[in-house]
Protein backbone atom coordinates (compact mmCIF):
# COMPACT_ATOMS: atom_id res chain seq x y z
CA UNK A 1 0.00 0.00 0.00
CA UNK A 2 1.47 3.53 -1.00
CA UNK A 3 2.55 5.76 1.50
CA UNK A 4 1.04 9.23 1.77
CA UNK A 5 3.18 12.05 0.60
CA UNK A 6 4.63 14.37 2.15
CA UNK A 7 3.69 17.95 2.15
CA UNK A 8 6.48 20.39 -0.42
CA UNK A 9 6.22 22.85 1.99
CA UNK A 10 7.85 23.18 5.75
CA UNK A 11 4.78 23.89 7.39
CA UNK A 12 5.99 22.02 10.68
CA UNK A 13 9.30 24.66 10.82
CA UNK A 14 7.64 27.81 10.47
CA UNK A 15 4.32 28.79 12.34
CA UNK A 16 1.23 29.33 9.97
CA UNK A 17 1.08 32.93 11.57
CA UNK A 18 4.21 33.78 10.70
CA UNK A 19 4.03 32.71 7.36
CA UNK A 20 1.67 34.56 6.26
CA UNK A 21 2.77 37.70 7.23
CA UNK A 22 5.91 37.71 6.00
CA UNK A 23 4.61 36.79 2.56
CA UNK A 24 1.85 39.74 2.78
CA UNK A 25 5.48 41.48 3.51
CA UNK A 26 7.43 39.77 0.68
CA UNK A 27 4.01 40.79 -1.70
CA UNK A 28 4.26 44.50 -0.44
CA UNK A 29 8.12 44.63 -1.10
CA UNK A 30 7.23 43.04 -4.71
CA UNK A 31 4.30 45.51 -5.66
CA UNK A 32 6.92 48.80 -4.51
CA UNK A 33 9.81 47.14 -6.76
CA UNK A 34 7.35 46.13 -9.59
CA UNK A 35 5.87 50.04 -9.94
CA UNK A 36 9.60 51.01 -9.33
CA UNK A 37 10.47 48.93 -12.07
CA UNK A 38 7.56 49.73 -14.60
CA UNK A 39 7.37 53.40 -13.93
CA UNK A 40 10.80 53.72 -15.25
CA UNK A 41 10.69 51.44 -18.13
CA UNK A 42 7.58 53.58 -19.27
CA UNK A 43 9.66 56.63 -19.16
CA UNK A 44 11.95 57.36 -21.88
CA UNK A 45 13.55 59.98 -20.07
CA UNK A 46 14.52 58.59 -17.02
CA UNK A 47 18.13 57.67 -16.64
CA UNK A 48 20.36 57.32 -12.51
CA UNK A 49 22.75 59.65 -13.58
CA UNK A 50 21.43 62.31 -11.11
CA UNK A 51 21.08 59.91 -8.34
CA UNK A 52 24.53 58.44 -9.32
CA UNK A 53 26.00 62.06 -9.35
CA UNK A 54 25.40 62.77 -6.22
CA UNK A 55 26.73 60.16 -4.38
CA UNK A 56 29.60 61.06 -1.85
CA UNK A 57 30.32 57.79 0.01
CA UNK A 58 32.87 55.04 -0.79
CA UNK A 59 31.57 54.28 -4.21
CA UNK A 60 31.31 57.96 -5.47
CA UNK A 61 33.90 57.16 -7.52
CA UNK A 62 32.67 54.16 -9.15
CA UNK A 63 29.58 55.76 -9.39
CA UNK A 64 30.43 59.04 -11.14
CA UNK A 65 32.69 56.75 -13.35
CA UNK A 66 29.57 55.43 -14.36
CA UNK A 67 27.49 58.84 -15.22
CA UNK A 68 30.30 59.87 -16.92
CA UNK A 69 30.68 57.05 -19.47
CA UNK A 70 27.01 56.40 -21.62
CA UNK A 71 27.88 53.10 -21.93
CA UNK A 72 27.82 52.12 -18.42
CA UNK A 73 25.56 54.49 -17.91
CA UNK A 74 23.25 52.86 -20.71
CA UNK A 75 24.07 49.36 -18.56
CA UNK A 76 22.89 50.85 -14.75
CA UNK A 77 19.69 52.04 -16.39
CA UNK A 78 18.29 48.95 -17.68
CA UNK A 79 20.26 46.84 -14.95
CA UNK A 80 17.79 49.03 -12.52
CA UNK A 81 14.97 49.36 -14.47
CA UNK A 82 14.35 45.55 -15.65
CA UNK A 83 16.16 44.43 -12.19
CA UNK A 84 13.21 46.18 -10.25
CA UNK A 85 10.54 45.08 -12.26
CA UNK A 86 11.85 40.89 -12.56
CA UNK A 87 12.65 41.02 -9.11
CA UNK A 88 9.05 43.07 -8.30
CA UNK A 89 7.43 39.95 -10.39
CA UNK A 90 9.37 37.47 -8.31
CA UNK A 91 8.36 38.61 -5.29
CA UNK A 92 4.62 38.98 -5.73
CA UNK A 93 4.54 35.60 -7.62
CA UNK A 94 7.02 33.40 -4.62
CA UNK A 95 9.24 32.40 -7.88
CA UNK A 96 12.32 32.05 -7.33
CA UNK A 97 12.14 33.55 -3.92
CA UNK A 98 15.48 33.59 -2.10
CA UNK A 99 17.02 34.74 -5.26
CA UNK A 100 14.99 37.38 -6.13
CA UNK A 101 15.59 38.58 -2.29
CA UNK A 102 19.25 37.97 -2.88
CA UNK A 103 19.14 40.42 -5.92
CA UNK A 104 16.74 42.84 -3.97
CA UNK A 105 18.90 42.85 -1.32
CA UNK A 106 21.85 43.88 -3.22
CA UNK A 107 20.40 46.18 -4.75
CA UNK A 108 18.88 48.00 -1.98
CA UNK A 109 22.03 47.85 -0.66
CA UNK A 110 23.48 49.82 -3.71
CA UNK A 111 20.75 52.33 -3.32
CA UNK A 112 21.73 52.85 0.21
CA UNK A 113 25.64 53.85 0.32
CA UNK A 114 24.98 55.72 -3.11
CA UNK A 115 22.61 58.19 -0.82
CA UNK A 116 23.35 57.29 2.91
CA UNK A 117 21.29 58.91 5.56
CA UNK A 118 24.24 59.85 7.47
CA UNK A 119 25.12 63.04 8.44
CA UNK A 120 26.17 65.09 5.72
CA UNK A 121 25.52 62.70 3.09
CA UNK A 122 22.07 62.41 2.97
CA UNK A 123 20.63 63.39 -0.61
CA UNK A 124 18.38 66.64 -1.24
CA UNK A 125 15.91 64.40 -3.30
CA UNK A 126 14.97 62.10 0.21
CA UNK A 127 11.08 62.09 0.57
CA UNK A 128 11.67 61.83 4.36
CA UNK A 129 14.22 62.65 7.34
CA UNK A 130 16.26 59.59 8.33
CA UNK A 131 19.04 58.86 10.63
CA UNK A 132 21.37 55.87 9.81
CA UNK A 133 17.90 53.88 8.95
CA UNK A 134 15.74 54.53 5.80
CA UNK A 135 13.59 52.62 3.86
CA UNK A 136 16.18 51.52 1.78
CA UNK A 137 17.72 49.76 4.77
CA UNK A 138 14.45 48.22 6.19
CA UNK A 139 13.21 46.62 3.16
CA UNK A 140 17.17 45.46 2.89
CA UNK A 141 16.47 43.79 6.05
CA UNK A 142 13.03 42.25 4.96
CA UNK A 143 14.50 41.17 1.85
CA UNK A 144 17.40 39.02 3.88
CA UNK A 145 14.98 37.18 6.10
CA UNK A 146 13.18 36.45 3.37
CA UNK A 147 15.88 34.48 1.57
CA UNK A 148 16.26 32.51 4.41
CA UNK A 149 12.40 31.65 4.88
CA UNK A 150 11.42 29.83 2.14
CA UNK A 151 7.54 31.89 2.02
CA UNK A 152 7.86 30.95 -1.62
CA UNK A 153 6.90 27.49 -0.56
CA UNK A 154 4.53 28.56 1.46
CA UNK A 155 2.62 30.31 -0.76
CA UNK A 156 3.58 31.15 -4.34
CA UNK A 157 5.32 29.38 -7.30
CA UNK A 158 8.07 28.35 -5.46
CA UNK A 159 5.44 25.57 -3.66
CA UNK A 160 4.89 24.24 -7.36
CA UNK A 161 8.66 24.10 -8.44
CA UNK A 162 9.09 21.95 -4.71
CA UNK A 163 6.51 19.99 -6.02
CA UNK A 164 7.42 19.09 -9.04
CA UNK A 165 10.95 18.43 -7.66
CA UNK A 166 9.91 16.51 -5.29
CA UNK A 167 7.64 14.25 -7.58
CA UNK A 168 10.54 13.70 -9.95
CA UNK A 169 12.11 12.49 -6.88
CA UNK A 170 9.19 10.09 -5.46
CA UNK A 171 8.96 8.50 -9.22
CA UNK A 172 12.31 7.36 -8.99
CA UNK A 173 11.88 5.08 -5.74
CA UNK A 174 8.06 4.20 -6.41
CA UNK A 175 7.27 1.32 -8.02
CA UNK A 176 4.91 2.54 -11.91
CA UNK A 177 1.93 0.58 -10.53
CA UNK A 178 1.06 2.89 -7.95
CA UNK A 179 -0.24 6.05 -8.36
CA UNK A 180 1.24 9.35 -8.11
CA UNK A 181 1.59 10.31 -4.40
CA UNK A 182 0.43 13.91 -5.46
CA UNK A 183 -2.35 13.04 -7.69
CA UNK A 184 -4.63 13.43 -4.39
CA UNK A 185 -3.04 16.74 -3.87
CA UNK A 186 -3.49 18.14 -7.07
CA UNK A 187 -5.94 21.06 -5.78
CA UNK A 188 -4.00 22.27 -3.07
CA UNK A 189 -0.81 22.05 -4.87
CA UNK A 190 -2.78 24.34 -7.39
CA UNK A 191 -4.20 26.53 -4.72
CA UNK A 192 -1.13 27.25 -2.96
CA UNK A 193 0.71 27.88 -5.95
CA UNK A 194 -0.79 30.69 -7.78
CA UNK A 195 -2.53 31.87 -4.68
CA UNK A 196 -0.63 35.23 -5.02
CA UNK A 197 -1.14 35.50 -9.08
CA UNK A 198 -4.38 37.73 -8.75
CA UNK A 199 -2.11 40.38 -7.33
CA UNK A 200 -0.70 40.75 -10.17
CA UNK A 201 -4.43 41.77 -12.00
CA UNK A 202 -4.83 44.20 -9.30
CA UNK A 203 -1.67 45.51 -9.93
CA UNK A 204 -2.30 45.91 -14.07
CA UNK A 205 -5.03 47.51 -13.04
CA UNK A 206 -4.11 50.02 -10.68
CA UNK A 207 -1.02 51.05 -13.13
CA UNK A 208 -3.96 51.47 -15.82
CA UNK A 209 -6.23 53.60 -13.47
CA UNK A 210 -3.07 55.89 -12.92
CA UNK A 211 -1.96 56.22 -16.19
CA UNK A 212 -5.13 56.83 -17.71
CA UNK A 213 -5.30 59.53 -14.58
CA UNK A 214 -1.66 60.96 -15.50
CA UNK A 215 -3.32 60.84 -19.37
CA UNK A 216 -6.55 62.89 -18.47
CA UNK A 217 -4.67 65.42 -16.48
CA UNK A 218 -2.19 66.45 -19.39
CA UNK A 219 -5.18 66.45 -21.66
CA UNK A 220 -6.69 69.19 -19.53
CA UNK A 221 -3.63 70.90 -19.46
CA UNK A 222 -3.25 70.88 -22.97
CA UNK A 223 -6.59 71.75 -23.30
CA UNK A 224 -6.09 74.98 -21.15
CA UNK A 225 -3.19 75.83 -22.91
CA UNK A 226 -4.76 76.06 -26.31
CA UNK A 227 -7.85 78.22 -24.45
CA UNK A 228 -5.69 80.78 -24.02
CA UNK A 229 -4.97 81.80 -27.48
CA UNK A 230 -2.19 81.14 -27.33
CA UNK A 231 -1.10 82.77 -23.55
CA UNK A 232 1.17 80.98 -22.20
CA UNK A 233 1.14 80.77 -17.59
CA UNK A 234 2.99 79.75 -14.85
CA UNK A 235 0.57 77.32 -13.69
CA UNK A 236 -0.58 76.22 -17.61
CA UNK A 237 2.72 75.68 -19.71
CA UNK A 238 4.30 72.54 -19.81
CA UNK A 239 8.28 72.53 -20.46
CA UNK A 240 10.58 69.23 -21.45
CA UNK A 241 13.75 69.43 -19.21
CA UNK A 242 16.31 67.25 -21.31
CA UNK A 243 18.51 64.77 -19.43
CA UNK A 244 21.96 63.27 -20.47
CA UNK A 245 20.21 60.56 -22.62
CA UNK A 246 19.13 63.46 -24.95
CA UNK A 247 23.23 65.18 -24.95
CA UNK A 248 24.04 65.45 -28.45
CA UNK A 249 27.70 65.63 -27.29
CA UNK A 250 30.30 66.96 -25.58
CA UNK A 251 30.74 70.89 -25.79
CA UNK A 252 34.27 71.66 -27.82
CA UNK A 253 36.97 73.90 -26.19
CA UNK A 254 39.31 76.08 -26.94
CA UNK A 255 42.21 77.73 -25.15
CA UNK A 256 42.58 81.34 -23.22
CA UNK A 257 46.63 81.37 -23.06
CA UNK A 258 47.56 77.36 -21.42
CA UNK A 259 43.69 76.94 -20.44
CA UNK A 260 41.26 74.84 -22.02
CA UNK A 261 38.31 76.49 -21.75
CA UNK A 262 34.80 74.93 -23.49
CA UNK A 263 33.01 77.55 -25.72
CA UNK A 264 29.91 77.44 -23.42
CA UNK A 265 30.75 78.93 -20.06
CA UNK A 266 28.78 78.21 -16.84
CA UNK A 267 27.84 81.62 -15.65
CA UNK A 268 27.60 82.13 -11.63
CA UNK A 269 25.10 84.97 -11.84
CA UNK A 270 21.73 82.36 -10.97
CA UNK A 271 23.85 80.15 -8.96
CA UNK A 272 25.15 83.41 -6.50
CA UNK A 273 21.77 84.56 -6.53
CA UNK A 274 22.68 88.07 -8.65
CA UNK A 275 20.04 88.13 -11.07
CA UNK A 276 18.66 90.69 -13.45
CA UNK A 277 15.04 90.38 -13.05
CA UNK A 278 13.99 93.79 -14.05
CA UNK A 279 11.02 94.59 -12.22
CA UNK A 280 10.78 91.60 -10.09
CA UNK A 281 11.89 92.63 -7.20
CA UNK A 282 11.73 88.95 -5.73
CA UNK A 283 13.31 86.73 -8.10
CA UNK A 284 16.87 87.15 -6.28
CA UNK A 285 15.88 85.73 -3.01
CA UNK A 286 13.59 83.37 -5.09
CA UNK A 287 17.07 81.75 -6.67
CA UNK A 288 19.00 82.09 -3.55
CA UNK A 289 16.21 79.62 -1.97
CA UNK A 290 16.57 77.70 -4.76
CA UNK A 291 20.24 77.61 -5.15
CA UNK A 292 20.80 75.59 -1.80
CA UNK A 293 24.83 73.99 -2.25
CA UNK A 294 23.46 70.55 -3.14
CA UNK A 295 21.46 71.83 -5.81
CA UNK A 296 24.74 74.12 -6.76
CA UNK A 297 26.55 70.97 -6.71
CA UNK A 298 23.78 68.81 -8.89
CA UNK A 299 23.83 71.75 -11.51
CA UNK A 300 27.95 71.96 -11.43
CA UNK A 301 27.70 68.00 -11.89
CA UNK A 302 25.71 67.90 -14.81
CA UNK A 303 27.42 70.99 -16.64
CA UNK A 304 30.74 69.04 -16.23
CA UNK A 305 28.98 65.88 -17.92
CA UNK A 306 27.75 67.65 -20.95
CA UNK A 307 31.45 69.07 -21.49
CA UNK A 308 30.96 72.78 -19.41
CA UNK A 309 34.52 73.11 -18.07
CA UNK A 310 34.62 76.31 -16.64
CA UNK A 311 32.47 78.80 -14.58
CA UNK A 312 32.82 82.14 -14.89
CA UNK A 313 31.45 84.36 -11.49
CA UNK A 314 32.43 86.00 -7.82
CA UNK A 315 35.36 85.22 -5.41
CA UNK A 316 32.30 85.14 -2.86
CA UNK A 317 31.44 81.76 -4.39
CA UNK A 318 34.97 80.21 -3.61
CA UNK A 319 33.52 78.48 -0.81
CA UNK A 320 31.13 76.70 -2.71
CA UNK A 321 33.38 76.20 -5.53
CA UNK A 322 35.80 74.69 -3.15
CA UNK A 323 33.44 72.45 -1.25
CA UNK A 324 32.09 71.41 -4.54
CA UNK A 325 35.77 70.26 -5.35
CA UNK A 326 36.61 68.55 -2.23
CA UNK A 327 32.98 66.88 -1.33
CA UNK A 328 32.03 65.72 -5.12
CA UNK A 329 35.56 65.37 -6.58
CA UNK A 330 34.09 68.11 -9.08
CA UNK A 331 37.45 69.68 -11.92
CA UNK A 332 34.95 72.49 -12.84
CA UNK A 333 37.29 74.91 -13.58
CA UNK A 334 37.04 78.49 -12.06
CA UNK A 335 37.21 82.20 -13.77
CA UNK A 336 37.06 84.85 -11.16
CA UNK A 337 35.60 88.48 -12.20
CA UNK A 338 37.07 89.60 -9.08
CA UNK A 339 34.60 91.79 -7.77
CA UNK A 340 34.89 92.54 -4.32
CA UNK A 341 33.59 95.91 -3.35
CA UNK A 342 36.10 98.72 -4.65
CA UNK A 343 38.66 96.72 -4.22
CA UNK A 344 39.99 94.81 -6.86
CA UNK A 345 43.53 94.14 -5.74
CA UNK A 346 41.77 92.37 -2.27
CA UNK A 347 39.36 90.60 -4.94
CA UNK A 348 42.31 89.55 -6.91
CA UNK A 349 44.12 87.78 -3.87
CA UNK A 350 40.83 86.18 -2.65
CA UNK A 351 40.12 84.78 -6.11
CA UNK A 352 43.76 83.18 -6.50
CA UNK A 353 43.56 81.68 -2.66
CA UNK A 354 40.32 80.45 -3.57
CA UNK A 355 41.73 78.52 -6.93
CA UNK A 356 40.87 80.52 -9.89
CA UNK A 357 42.18 79.43 -13.03
CA UNK A 358 41.98 82.91 -14.62
CA UNK A 359 40.83 86.21 -13.47
CA UNK A 360 39.53 89.61 -15.24
CA UNK A 361 38.56 92.57 -14.20
CA UNK A 362 34.89 92.72 -13.87
CA UNK A 363 32.65 94.75 -16.03
CA UNK A 364 30.87 96.66 -13.80
CA UNK A 365 34.48 98.03 -12.13
CA UNK A 366 36.33 98.59 -15.57
CA UNK A 367 33.33 100.51 -17.03
CA UNK A 368 33.60 102.55 -13.15
CA UNK A 369 37.08 103.14 -13.77
CA UNK A 370 37.17 104.44 -17.28
CA UNK A 371 34.73 106.88 -16.40
CA UNK A 372 36.25 108.13 -13.46
CA UNK A 373 39.53 108.50 -15.66
CA UNK A 374 41.38 105.82 -13.38
CA UNK A 375 41.61 103.21 -16.47
CA UNK A 376 45.22 103.14 -15.30
CA UNK A 377 44.24 100.87 -12.04
CA UNK A 378 43.44 98.49 -15.00
CA UNK A 379 46.47 97.90 -15.97
CA UNK A 380 47.72 97.71 -12.06
CA UNK A 381 45.20 94.39 -11.66
CA UNK A 382 46.39 93.04 -15.07
CA UNK A 383 49.96 93.14 -13.70
CA UNK A 384 48.72 91.66 -10.79
CA UNK A 385 46.96 88.64 -11.95
CA UNK A 386 49.75 87.96 -14.12
CA UNK A 387 52.27 87.87 -11.22
CA UNK A 388 50.68 84.65 -10.02
CA UNK A 389 51.05 82.94 -13.84
CA UNK A 390 47.29 82.97 -14.58
CA UNK A 391 45.63 84.14 -17.64
CA UNK A 392 44.64 87.63 -17.15
CA UNK A 393 41.45 89.77 -18.75
CA UNK A 394 39.59 92.69 -18.77
CA UNK A 395 35.52 92.91 -18.67
CA UNK A 396 33.16 95.53 -20.58
CA UNK A 397 29.91 96.58 -20.27
CA UNK A 398 30.86 99.46 -21.93
CA UNK A 399 32.35 99.81 -25.65
CA UNK A 400 34.47 103.16 -24.60
CA UNK A 401 35.87 100.95 -21.85
CA UNK A 402 37.46 98.32 -24.28
CA UNK A 403 38.55 101.18 -26.62
CA UNK A 404 40.27 103.13 -24.09
CA UNK A 405 42.21 100.12 -22.65
CA UNK A 406 43.35 99.27 -26.30
CA UNK A 407 44.43 103.17 -26.78
CA UNK A 408 46.23 102.83 -23.89
CA UNK A 409 48.24 99.59 -24.95
CA UNK A 410 46.80 97.27 -23.04
CA UNK A 411 46.90 93.52 -24.36
CA UNK A 412 45.10 91.41 -21.98
CA UNK A 413 45.18 87.13 -22.06
CA UNK A 414 40.96 87.50 -22.94
CA UNK A 415 38.66 90.15 -23.13
CA UNK A 416 35.15 89.64 -21.13
CA UNK A 417 32.55 91.59 -23.55
CA UNK A 418 28.66 92.21 -22.90
CA UNK A 419 26.85 91.13 -26.53
CA UNK A 420 23.52 90.23 -27.48
CA UNK A 421 20.62 91.05 -29.72
CA UNK A 422 18.33 94.47 -28.66
CA UNK A 423 15.33 93.58 -30.42
CA UNK A 424 13.32 92.12 -27.36
CA UNK A 425 10.32 93.98 -26.57
CA UNK A 426 12.17 95.61 -22.53
CA UNK A 427 15.24 96.56 -24.19
CA UNK A 428 15.33 100.75 -23.40
CA UNK A 429 18.47 101.61 -25.63
CA UNK A 430 19.65 105.05 -25.12
CA UNK A 431 17.27 105.61 -21.73
CA UNK A 432 19.21 106.28 -18.44
CA UNK A 433 20.95 103.25 -16.70
CA UNK A 434 18.67 100.28 -16.41
CA UNK A 435 18.69 96.93 -15.66
CA UNK A 436 17.34 95.30 -19.37
CA UNK A 437 20.26 95.95 -21.43
CA UNK A 438 23.62 95.87 -21.31
CA UNK A 439 24.60 96.28 -25.15
CA UNK A 440 23.16 99.02 -26.89
CA UNK A 441 25.24 98.64 -30.38
CA UNK A 442 25.77 95.32 -30.97
CA UNK A 443 27.23 95.87 -34.60
CA UNK A 444 29.37 98.60 -33.33
CA UNK A 445 30.90 96.28 -30.22
CA UNK A 446 31.32 93.20 -32.98
CA UNK A 447 33.17 95.34 -35.66
CA UNK A 448 35.38 96.66 -32.95
CA UNK A 449 35.95 93.14 -31.48
CA UNK A 450 36.95 90.89 -34.03
CA UNK A 451 39.60 93.84 -34.87
CA UNK A 452 41.37 92.21 -31.51
CA UNK A 453 43.69 89.41 -31.60
CA UNK A 454 42.80 88.16 -28.14
CA UNK A 455 40.15 85.61 -27.41
CA UNK A 456 36.81 87.05 -26.31
CA UNK A 457 33.78 85.75 -23.99
CA UNK A 458 30.79 87.62 -24.74
CA UNK A 459 28.19 87.58 -22.15
CA UNK A 460 24.63 88.65 -21.15
CA UNK A 461 24.30 86.87 -24.63
CA UNK A 462 20.66 85.78 -23.69
CA UNK A 463 19.91 89.73 -22.37
CA UNK A 464 18.79 88.13 -18.94
CA UNK A 465 16.71 85.65 -19.69
CA UNK A 466 14.98 88.08 -22.43
CA UNK A 467 16.55 86.14 -25.84
CA UNK A 468 15.99 82.44 -26.60
CA UNK A 469 19.17 80.39 -26.41
CA UNK A 470 18.75 79.19 -30.29
CA UNK A 471 18.51 83.22 -31.39
CA UNK A 472 21.14 84.47 -28.68
CA UNK A 473 23.79 82.08 -28.86
CA UNK A 474 23.59 82.01 -32.83
CA UNK A 475 24.09 85.87 -32.46
CA UNK A 476 26.77 85.30 -30.42
CA UNK A 477 29.23 82.77 -32.32
CA UNK A 478 28.73 84.37 -35.39
CA UNK A 479 29.31 87.87 -34.35
CA UNK A 480 32.85 86.48 -33.52
CA UNK A 481 32.92 85.66 -29.90
CA UNK A 482 35.27 83.02 -29.12
CA UNK A 483 32.78 81.69 -26.40
CA UNK A 484 29.70 82.44 -24.46
CA UNK A 485 29.48 82.26 -20.34
CA UNK A 486 25.88 82.00 -19.87
CA UNK A 487 23.71 81.84 -16.68
CA UNK A 488 21.90 78.19 -16.48
CA UNK A 489 19.44 76.54 -13.94
CA UNK A 490 19.69 72.84 -13.71
CA UNK A 491 16.89 72.07 -16.16
CA UNK A 492 18.71 74.08 -18.46
CA UNK A 493 22.20 72.47 -18.61
CA UNK A 494 21.55 69.91 -21.13
CA UNK A 495 19.32 71.74 -23.85
CA UNK A 496 21.82 74.58 -23.72
CA UNK A 497 24.65 72.58 -24.31
CA UNK A 498 22.67 71.04 -27.21
CA UNK A 499 21.63 74.68 -28.34
CA UNK A 500 25.38 75.28 -28.18
CA UNK A 501 26.38 71.80 -30.02
CA UNK A 502 24.37 72.81 -33.05
CA UNK A 503 25.47 76.69 -33.50
CA UNK A 504 28.88 75.76 -33.29
CA UNK A 505 28.61 73.40 -36.32
CA UNK A 506 26.67 75.29 -37.99
CA UNK A 507 28.15 78.71 -37.27
CA UNK A 508 31.82 78.63 -39.13
CA UNK A 509 30.30 79.94 -42.33
CA UNK A 510 28.76 82.87 -41.24
CA UNK A 511 31.29 83.73 -38.69
CA UNK A 512 33.90 86.49 -40.17
CA UNK A 513 36.53 86.57 -37.28
CA UNK A 514 38.86 83.52 -36.74
CA UNK A 515 38.58 82.17 -34.29
CA UNK A 516 41.08 83.24 -31.74
CA UNK A 517 41.34 80.76 -29.43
Amino acid sequence: MSQPAQNPDQDAKYPKPLMWGLVILRVAVGWHFLYEGVTKLLDPNWTAAAFLAESRWFLAPLFRWIVANPTALELADQLNMWGLTLIGLALIVGCFTRLASLAGALLLFLYYVASPPLIGMGSPRAEGNYLLIDKNLIELVLLCVLAVIPTGRFLGLDYLIHAWRRRKADAQATPESQPSPLSLERRHLLVRSFATIPVLGGFAWEVARKREYDSLEERHLLSAQGSLDGMTTATTKTFHFANLKELKGKIPTGRIKNLEVSRLIAGGNLIGGWAHSRDLIYVSKLIKAYHSDEKVFETLSLAEQCGVNTLLTNPQLCRVINKYWRTRGGKIQFISDCALGNDVIKGIDLSIEGGADACYVQGGIADKLYKEGKTDQIAKALDHIRQSGLPAGIGAHLLETVKECVRLGMKPDFWVKTLHRCDYWSARVGEAENDNNWCADPEEVMQFMNSLEEPWIAYKVLAAGAIEPKHGFKFAFEGGADFICVGMYDFQVVEDANVALDTLASCDTARTRPWRA
